[in-house]
């Protein structure tokens, strides 16, 4: 192909574009850059099975998206049908508990002898020990962790800044939380 006849084609082709612009009354704008000395991390993807949650489903849905919303770093989604989850959410005739086996995977109990208690907080916190927070107590109110010790009538379900800040660096880096936490934990509240 001459340069005369590569000229044309390329004239053609941006007027070509530049006319459906027009006729669409599309505006063309150019995407922010992100810098590549700035790349962004992906969050470590959890999956749960809240199936066996029975009467406790909803506030585990709540307590799922507080924590979603609260960090970056790490992300709580449904297991797919058949799909192994790292974490097991079942209602039980006991006290609240999770057994962490290592960071991000256990078992979280919603016992329902916590009568009284805010559910969504109970999920929250139960949820908050599989991503490797311990119990803080006695606490108040505004750490999630504090669990029980806030009392029946503490409803906040969101972790503090200082509880976030310890979840996003377990699940900061490819090698999310490694050699930082003990292997398997109970914590009964």
């Amino acid at each position: 192909m001459s340069f005369r006849s590569f000229r044309t084609t390329a004239r053609a082709l941006v007027t070509g574009l530049v006319s459906a612009l027009v006729l669409t009354a599309g505006v063309a704008t150019a995407a922010p850059a992100i810098p590549a000395e700035e790349p962004t991390a992906a969050a470590r993807v959890l999956t749960y099975d809240a199936s066996g949650s029975a009467e406790f489903a909803s506030a585990v849905t709540a307590g799922v998206a507080v924590w979603n919303e609260s960090v970056a770093n790490v992300r709580l989604t449904p297991a797919a049908a058949g799909q192994s989850a790292n974490i097991r959410i079942i209602a039980d005739n006991g006290w609240p508990r999770a057994l962490r086996t290592s960071l991000g995977n256990g078992i979280v109990y919603m016992g329902r002898e916590a009568v009284g208690y805010n559910t969504t907080r109970i999920a929250a916190h139960e949820l908050g020990h599989i991503l490797g927070l311990p119990d803080i107590k006695p606490g108040p109110c505004s750490s999630l962790m504090s669990g029980s010790t806030a009392g029946t009538s503490c409803t906040n379900p969101y972790p503090n800044a200082a509880e976030k800040a310890a979840v996003e660096n377990y699940f900061a880096g490819s090698l999310a939380g490694a050699g930082q936490l003990p292997g398997r934990q109970l914590f009964t509240d």
